[in-house]
Formats: C-alpha cells, structure tokens, sequence
C-alpha cells in the first residue's frame, strides 16, 4: 500500500500553531511515503517563512517529496527580486528543482511550475511542459498511479472561481488524459474537492480526477470552510482503483478527521499505453 499526503497553500507566515501540531500528529499516525506540497508555500515569500516551511519538512521527515511554487513564493513588493530572482528564497529551502518528480515502482508524481512572475496571481501551462509531462505520462508502467502536480486548478465547481483557471489547462487535460494522467493534484483557491474531469471536458479519452485540497495550515481559510488535507491510498495489490481522503482540522477535539473519501476507479483501457509507447518510441 502506498499512502500520500497532499498539503496546499499552508501559507507559512501565517500558520496557526494549534492546527500545525494536530497536522504533525496527523503524519506520525499514518506515516505517508509521499508528501506533495502543491504550492502557496509561503505568504510573502520571505526568507523567515521558507525557513519555517522547511523546518516543518525536515520535522515531519516524509521520505519522499515533490514541492511546487505557487504564486505566494514569488516576492509581491519587491518588485526587483520578482523581476530578477523570483525564486531565490524558494531555491535556498528547497533547492533548484522547481518541477520534481518522484517515482517509484507504483507511483509517477509530476511536479510543474505554473506560476509566472509577470503575472500577479494568476498560472499558466507552457506547449513544452504540457508535452514534457506528456512524454513522461507515456513511460509510465501500468502498475504505477500517474500523478501531475500543477499549484492552479484545472477545474472548478464554482462560477466565481472560473478566474482562477490554470491558463492552458484545456490543452493539458487533453494531452495529458491521451497520455495516460490519473489525477491532476493542485489548490490555490483553498476550496477541497475530488471531481472527475468528464463533467467539464465530456470527449477525453480517459477519465482523469482532479484532486484539490484546501488551506492546511493558515488562518485564510474561506467561506467557513476549515484547514483541510487530501490523504491518498494506493493498494499496490489491486493497481485498478484508488482511494482518496479529504481530513479536515476540527476545533473540538483540535484534530483533522477524515470527513470524505472518494473511491476512484482508474481507466486503464486494454492496450492503449502500448499503443502510446509505440507511437513514442517511432517518433525519436
């Protein structure tokens, strides 16, 4: 069984210290093999808060990790530092690598950059990312849970948040469904939900979930909605099927508890990551 903890937008400068504790005691019980951090590491992008955001990962020692930037983690006022360096302070916690990947025998985890320093908050998907994931989707064997991490969403249930769409995502839900993609992981918008991407593109050629998880740690949560975390379980046994957990921080008892879970059934259709490597290998 592999389990992954998804944690977006925990905006360290303004993390709650109650809700921190219960995540940390969260990760000891489950002890996750994957961590995905899918971006809005920081609130200001400040060095004192990557610093934190860093002693936290070190803290909580997940064997493995794949972080993303988010818009938060490129400096607002310094607008020399954003034009310049926009990612010097995330480079000195996290190092150079702005889009990790982790695999493993059972999982493909794609990490992506969508923030662009000209713009303020909002993320965009290059031709050539949406075909570097592509390529990668390709080579994955059909025991592994493909996975793409974007900080953006591809989908959204509210009007009110169509604006925060990921700039090019129709492209890449498209590219990366032929490709092979399971889930699209992402936050932003601080909103948890796990929807299959067929209600918004009704022609893929296979279903893929977007899987969105709320604030985890900061005090800018929205419309009542609490501090919330995504928990994925993956039976390396039975590579068909998924399980997807959404665990919300409850005040009383000051704790997360698992509040939805979402059975995914996973379309891999009889020959098509054949036919795909096919066609990959012919065209080098």
């Amino acid at each position: 069984m592999s389990i992954l903890l998804q944690i977006s937008d925990p905006h360290f400068g303004t993390e709650q210290e109650p809700v921190v504790e219960a995540l940390l005691d969260l990760i000891r019980k489950l002890r996750p093999s994957v961590l995905v951090v899918s971006g809005d590491i920081t609130q200001r992008a400040r060095r004192a808060q990557f610093a934190a955001a860093r002693a936290f990962l070190d803290e909580i020692a997940v064997p493995n990790s794949v972080v993303v930037p988010g818009n938060h983690d490129i400096p607002l006022f310094n607008l020399a530092a954003r034009a310049l360096h926009p990612y010097a302070n995330y480079r000195r916690a996290f190092g150079d690598e702005l889009e990790p990947l982790h695999q493993s025998s059972s999982l493909l985890v794609i990490g992506l950059n969508t923030t662009r320093p000209q713009r303020h908050k909002d993320g965009e998907v290059s031709d050539e990312q949406i075909e570097r994931v592509a390529r990668s989707l390709r080579r994955a064997t059909p025991e592994q849970l493909r996975i793409v991490v974007t900080h953006q969403p591809v989908h959204v249930i509210r009007d009110k948040d169509l604006a925060n769409l990921l700039h090019g995502h129709e492209r890449a839900v498209r590219a990366w469904s032929e490709a092979g993609a399971d889930l699209i992981m992402g936050g932003h918008i601080h909103l948890p939900y796990m929807r299959p991407l067929s209600e918004r593109f009704h022609d893929l050629p296979r279903e893929v979930w977007s899987i969105q998880a709320g604030t985890a740690l900061s005090w800018r949560v929205r419309d009542g909605i609490p501090n919330s975390v995504n928990l994925l379980h993956y039976p390396t046994e039975q590579p068909q099927c998924c399980r997807v957990e959404r665990w919300d921080f409850q005040d009383e008892p000051g704790r997360f508890a698992n509040v939805a879970n979402v059975e995914i059934q996973l379309d891999r259709r009889a020959g098509q990551l054949a036919q795909l490597r096919t066609a990959e290998k012919s065209s080098r």
